[in-house]
């Protein structure tokens, strides 16, 4: 019998082992806020050439809060088998490759593995497509939904001339600038279908696949970008960024990580090495963050209270247009007013729980929230009704929970660090006042005489 029960814990044990091991790459990218959100990639063949075929491509942003901003998107893949690309229209690769075998005219991109950009705004209009052109950048639906998509032709050859004969590229890779998709394998589905501008013709392509990318902080970067900071009108506390939040001050292992505000080498930094890569250059903090966000509860009404959310920029190399932030707090189904951000509510919980927020700048008002300096910082109040059953000050619930900012998860301060009711605070215990007293003891002693 012993023999068996080792021999089950065994199997067990190599059971577990495979289950691990099998399991997708993806399950590390799932976001609790926004678990169906994604990137889609739609690769469309639109016609047939001598030796290939021309293909519209288009990257989709289903994902509710997380944009790609600017330097834009990478994208990558490996040639299933000896294709070449001829040309692009909207994109085009970053390196060409060793095209030497081809005579005249070289193709485009001879690479094995290619790396493909946006174009820039401005571009020729004989080299744009719909939905191309804006430097890699990809609004969400919630912001921007008009500017959620974009897209490139590109005409590749050597890759066979029918649906039988044409295999579809692997590996592919997106960053946004950096790495932090995780993207699955091509599939191909129904082939896609174009109504015509009158609306009265439907075309379709000649052949489709899909390949879905899933987002991973922990992939995008080792470190978070944003920090909270905390105060309130009760106490004079105010509870700043955890030390270190994303990084720490070290001129001996780090040099050049951080320049102060008043430095005389201030403008030289910016320009320095790491201008042109996106590499940030924050100011000197304690936190080192190149955003903090600061939620300060402000005022308390009778059947309302009012916050004041403040957003500075610390980083002397980044402006960050149509931000966004997302917050959580159990009030956030009882937001009355709001001054100058957009709000939406998400409701990741199948919409059972109104307690997640996404907030965005107004356009052309605060949707750029500009480099570190007495510029780089966006503010907004917002006024909540009351719940009687579950408002208190007490305990730091007047505090969001979980602050994103353009996706990232931000370091909150330790709970036990919160600014705290005092013991005989005002809004727990009424003090009486002079003219108060004097009138309680008056009416104490006429009441005596009746």
């Amino acid at each position: 019998m012993a023999a068996v029960g080792g021999s089950a814990a065994c199997c067990a044990v190599l059971l577990a082992a495979v289950l691990l091991f099998s399991a997708p790459a993806t399950t590390e990218a799932y976001d609790s806020l926004d678990p169906n959100g994604n990137i889609t990639i739609k690769w469309d063949i639109i016609s047939w050439t001598a030796d290939g075929y021309v293909a519209t491509v288009t990257m989709f942003n289903y994902q509710q809060f997380r944009h790609i901003d600017a330097p834009g998107w990478q994208l990558g893949w490996a040639w299933a088998k000896k294709e070449v690309i001829w040309s692009m229209v909207g994109a085009q690769a970053t390196e060409q490759g060793d095209c030497s075998k081809f005579k005249s005219s070289p193709p485009h991109c001879c690479k094995k593995e290619p790396t493909v950009v946006d174009l820039l705004p401005g571009t020729p209009f004989n080299q744009q497509i719909a939905n191309c052109c804006k430097a890699g950048v990809i609004k969400t639906f919630n912001q921007d939904p008009g500017n959620a998509a974009s897209s490139f032709q590109i005409s590749v050859g050597l890759a066979g001339t029918t649906n039988k004969t044409v295999k579809v590229p692997k590996n592919f890779t997106l960053k946004a600038p950096g790495p932090g998709y995780t993207c699955g394998r091509a599939l191909v589905g129904r082939p896609t279908k174009y109504l015509s501008a009158d609306g009265r013709r439907v075309t379709q392509a000649l052949m489709s696949w899909n390949v879905t990318c899933t987002y991973s902080q922990f992939l995008a970067q080792k470190t978070p970008t944003c920090c909270v900071s905390l105060s309130s009108f009760y106490n004079d506390t105010i509870v700043n960024c955890p030390t270190c939040s994303c990084g720490c001050q070290n001129n001996i292992t780090r040099p050049g990580s951080c320049v102060n505000e008043n430095s005389p080498y201030l403008q030289s930094a910016i320009n320095g090495p790491g201008k042109y890569t996106g590499q940030p250059l924050v100011q000197c903090t304690s936190h080192m963050c190149p955003i903090r966000i600061h939620w300060h509860v402000k005022l308390n009404y009778k059947e309302y209270w009012r916050v004041k959310v403040t957003i500075t920029n610390f980083n002397y190399r980044m402006n960050y247009s149509d931000w966004n932030l997302v917050a959580q707090h159990p009030n956030f189904d009882n937001i009355t007013k709001l001054f100058s951000f957009n709000y939406k509510p998400l409701t990741p919980y199948g919409g059972r729980i109104n307690d997640t927020a996404m907030f965005w700048g107004m356009k052309f008002y605060n949707d750029l929230l500009n480099q570190a300096g007495p510029l780089g910082n966006a503010q907004s109040e917002l006024l909540m009704r009351k719940d009687s059953e579950t408002f208190t000050f007490d305990k730091g619930w007047a505090f969001p929970r979980r602050v994103y900012f353009n996706g990232d998860n931000c370091v909150m301060p330790s709970p036990d660090s919160y600014p705290w009711l005092p013991n005989a605070s005002p809004l727990t215990k009424q003090p009486m006042t002079l003219s108060v007293l004097v009138f309680s003891i008056m009416l104490a002693t006429l009441l005596a005489y009746v």
